[in-house]
């Protein structure tokens, strides 16, 4: 038998055309690095899922130059974007805790500090529409093709190249690169051949938020009017029979609402007139509405994969995305930790093509981001339990005074969990990668990590302090694509040793000063080195070996 017909030879396959691989797409792409992505459903095929872009994500969005874009859609933008939980939807009103619009989060920034001091604020918006936007970007970049209703059936590494398998219109073909990233969900193929199990915990029941639940996008005019009290952004119905969050899409009429089967309830015989009684129990009244999609996933999930880059140090296979890791959607935390996988490997792979990264650069990024995702796991986890192990009582509905005062404890309740879900500048901001071996460590330690506690350092190993410049120009705005040398000296002659050596060994380098006193307060050093993510990887007053801390961060020296 003859071999499949070969595909043109790129330098990096993405297997899956979710948020992680078309962000690699993007990041590689706008490296003028050559990107084959295969994806197995229809370019047009999207489906609500994850539903909220955490504040870092939209500073990636920010520095890839389409953050606005994104804030144009889901909700209109003065729809209120609350998160209220109620008995039945169209019951009590138990607690609400109140966000900013979208207009405001575009707003707001500039008059924050401290905990929220960043360049954006989250935008709560589904990932099907951000889907949309980061295809068109991927699409524009000439060094990229997709893919789609192409299934990777196959995939090898055999130590000098990496090969996909690929099914297209009932033929198989063959594509070849130095490089394959398997951002092909839960059930990746890509792991599944590298042999790599998940750790960590699964199946886990709750009351809510653990076990099989179904998701249903619908439609329809009646449903915002049927709920009490002025409209939010994600709704959560808190009752003994039945518990459910409903998310509004467009502010008008779409909304996906996500609910716990109960036992005895088979998801492969339930009929739409099942679905219509179902929302009718949370919504506590019978209300019409289309049904345009609907699917059973599992939530109970806190898994991370045993290895992000299997094999030897020379293996050319990766895992990124829900390949390497499953949440139990809460908080966002899947798809943002995702596009932060695909941020982080995107240039470490494009600096070792293009020659001026060493091979400590990949090896650094199952290092940095297999603790973010525990890390960000854990807070899910934790997350769910809060909401999910809460039991309603059947008497939460009563207009009693037991109804009363049980109304008043679960909004209590509620109000607390709302503000530990969904004000997370420690979780959204604080993810470091302390021990990696590309970033130079200056002897500091970084401030306690709390999820809802973010205190801005530029301690080696996380974000950047960010502030809002003379004029009104964010700080990021000023870092270059790839690395920044951030000179808080103005004194370009000290800084010329840094420049000449990253310059000779080929890494690209943007010199940016800045005259401002309160800057070097913040960083609490002269200069810092930044790298392409965003991330400090080295700060001081004096370079001292210069041409040792450049090998480190570009991975061809160690410490």
């Amino acid at each position: 038998m003859s071999p499949p017909p070969r595909l043109p030879e790129t330098d990096v396959i993405i297997a899956g055309g979710g948020p992680a691989g078309l962000m690699l797409a993007i990041e590689l792409g706008r490296r003028g690095v050559s990107v084959a992505l295969f994806d197995d459903d229809r370019a047009d095929s999207f489906s609500p899922q994850a539903n909220a872009t955490q504040a870092r994500t939209m500073e990636h969005f920010r520095r890839l130059g389409f953050a606005d874009e994104i804030r144009q859609l889901g909700l209109p933008p003065d729809h209120p974007t609350d998160i209220v939980y109620y008995t039945t939807y169209a019951g009590y009103e138990l607690a609400r805790f109140r966000l900013p619009t979208a207009r405001q989060a575009a707003e707001l920034p500039k008059q924050l500090s401290g905990s929220w001091s960043a360049a954006e604020l989250p935008h709560r918006v589904s990932q099907m529409y951000v889907e949309r936007v980061l295809q068109r970007h991927a699409t524009a970049l000439p060094s990229v093709a997709l893919h789609y209703e192409h299934e990777v059936v196959a995939v090898c590494d055999d130590g000098v190249r990496a090969t996909a398998t690929v099914e297209y219109d009932g033929k198989t073909l063959e594509a070849s690169a130095r490089y394959l990233v398997g951002c092909d969900g839960p059930g990746s193929l890509v792991r599944k051949h590298l042999g790599v199990r998940y750790e960590g915990e699964a199946g886990v029941q709750r009351n809510f938020a653990g076990g099989r639940m179904h998701a249903v996008h619908l439609r329809s005019d009646a449903v915002k009017p049927a709920m009490s009290g002025p409209p939010g952004w994600m709704h959560v119905n808190v009752h003994h029979a039945r518990r459910s969050f409903t998310i509004a899409l467009d502010g008008v009429a779409e909304f996906v609402f996500h609910t716990q089967l109960l036992e005895g309830e088979d998801e492969a015989a339930l009929t739409d007139a099942d679905v219509r009684r179902m929302f009718a129990q949370c919504m506590g009244r019978e209300v019409d509405f289309d049904i345009l999609f609907r699917a059973s996933w599992t939530a109970g999930f806190a898994l991370v994969a045993e290895r992000f880059r299997p094999g030897s140090s020379r293996g050319r296979l990766f895992l990124a995305g829900d390949a390497a890791h499953l949440f139990t959607p809460m908080g966002g935390l899947g798809y943002n930790t995702a596009v932060e996988d695909a941020v982080n490997l995107g240039w470490k792979l494009a600096a070792v093509i293009q020659g001026w990264g060493g091979p400590g650069l990949l090896e650094s990024y199952e290092r940095e981001r297999k603790p973010a995702a525990a890390r960000n796991t854990g807070y899910a986890r934790a997350f769910a339990d809060s909401l999910g192990n809460f039991v309603p009582d059947p008497r939460l509905e009563e207009a009693s005074p037991d109804g009363e005062r049980l109304r008043a404890e679960a909004g209590a309740y509620f109000e607390d969990h709302g503000r530990r879900e969904f004000n997370i500048p420690g979780i959204t901001f604080g993810t470091r990668i302390d021990g990696s071996p590309v970033i130079a460590p200056d002897g500091t330690s970084p401030p306690p990590d709390r999820p809802n506690e973010y205190v801005p350092t530029a301690c080696p190993g996380g974000r950047p302090p960010h502030a809002w410049l003379a004029g009104g120009a964010s700080l990021y705005d000023r870092f270059g694509f790839e690395f920044t040398l951030l000179d808080l000296a103005g004194d370009a002659d000290r800084a010329a040793p840094m420049v000449k050596t990253a310059r000779s060994a080929g890494l690209p380098l943007t010199r940016v000063s800045l005259d401002d006193p309160a800057l070097r307060d913040l960083y609490e050093a002269d200069y810092a080195l930044i790298r392409p993510d965003q991330t400090v990887a080295w700060r001081g007053d004096e370079f001292g070996d210069a041409a040792g801390l450049i090998d480190v961060v570009r991975g061809a020296g160690g410490r």
